[in-house]
């Protein structure tokens, strides 16, 4: 059961579906999501997009900043650790999650990581490679992102595979040997974002 799986195995990416526990931190094809090159300015929201379930999102207020993709239409955001607490009952929703950005994707600028309030806590932000390409700079400044959440329960081999992937590849400090059950990855298909200097 994903409740009883501690926080530290359960992961928020906003990525793709994928097959290969490798290629889910691997920059790669992904879904297809908004307009290829980013824009400078402020994103308004449409009070007649539609979010996956058949809800009407409330007009979002301009969200000022570099905009990327379709840029962020809903109103309200999740909070990450509501997101982790109970992943499944948000599977197929459109969401918009903030956060401080702590990684960026170094080789293609496909995704990013938002820091949660919770040491430990973080939402990876995937999209399509060449879609939207986040700059190294973007470290340290505030994202408010939008995407359809999605989950993916790995075996324990695959979780293995994958710690042993995110060491090789980013330099992570996990030991895949230390893995002792496996992980949910949750993630948000991306669609849109918008990066802004912190407060």
């Amino acid at each position: 059961m994903i409740s009883k799986l501690r926080s530290s195995a359960i992961l928020l990416f906003v990525a793709v579906a994928v097959a290969a526990p490798a290629a889910l931190a691997a920059c790669d094809a992904g879904p297809k999501a908004g307009n290829a090159a980013p824009a400078t300015g402020a994103t308004a929201g449409s009070a007649t997009a539609t979010a996956a379930g058949g809800a009407t999102p409330t007009a979002a207020p301009v969200v000022a900043g570099q905009s990327f993709g379709a840029g962020v239409k809903l109103a309200d955001a999740t909070a990450i650790e509501a997101l982790l607490a109970d992943p499944k009952a948000h599977v197929g929703k459109t969401v918009r999650v903030e956060g401080q950005i702590v990684d960026v994707c170094p080789k293609r600028g496909c995704w990013m990581d938002l820091a949660g309030p919770a040491p430990g806590q973080k939402v990876r932000f995937k999209v399509t490679d060449g879609e939207m390409v986040f700059p190294m700079d973007a470290k340290g400044k505030h994202a408010v992102v939008e995407g359809v959440v999605a989950v993916n329960e790995l075996t324990l081999e695959e979780t293995k595979e994958f710690v042993a992937y995110q060491q090789k590849e980013y330099g992570a400090e996990r030991d895949p040997a230390s893995v002792t059950e496996p992980m949910v990855i949750v993630r948000i298909d991306g669609t849109g974002a918008v990066v802004r200097d912190p407060r």
